[in-house]
């Protein structure tokens, strides 16, 4: 398990620039982050833009309008519980 943190934001779409503020003033160079829900809606975020990856569960990237930014993986849900064993510490921002 990695000592950095997995980040998991899941907030409506109203409240998505708030998380990402907050997430902006935590993030960790070695932290990861996942997008979920209609929170993907703000993927276009600078902050999020920034970021060397970001991960989408393949249901909610139908969200988005391709083609995706080069830092965004979409991956299953398979993908997404191994990321998450791959953490000690995990954070849902809603």
């Amino acid at each position: 398990m990695t000592p950095a943190t997995l980040y998991l934001i899941q907030s409506n779409y109203v409240a998505t620039a708030q998380s990402i503020k907050q997430l902006a003033q935590i993030h960790a160079p070695d932290d990861q982050v996942v997008i979920l829900g209609e929170a993907v809606l703000g993927i276009t975020h600078d902050f999020i833009q920034s970021l060397t990856a970001v991960y989408v569960l393949e249901n909610d990237a139908e969200l988005l309008t391709q083609p995706y930014a080069s830092n965004v993986k979409i991956i299953d849900y398979a993908d997404f519980a191994a990321l998450c064993l791959a953490f000690s510490r995990c954070v849902s921002m809603k």
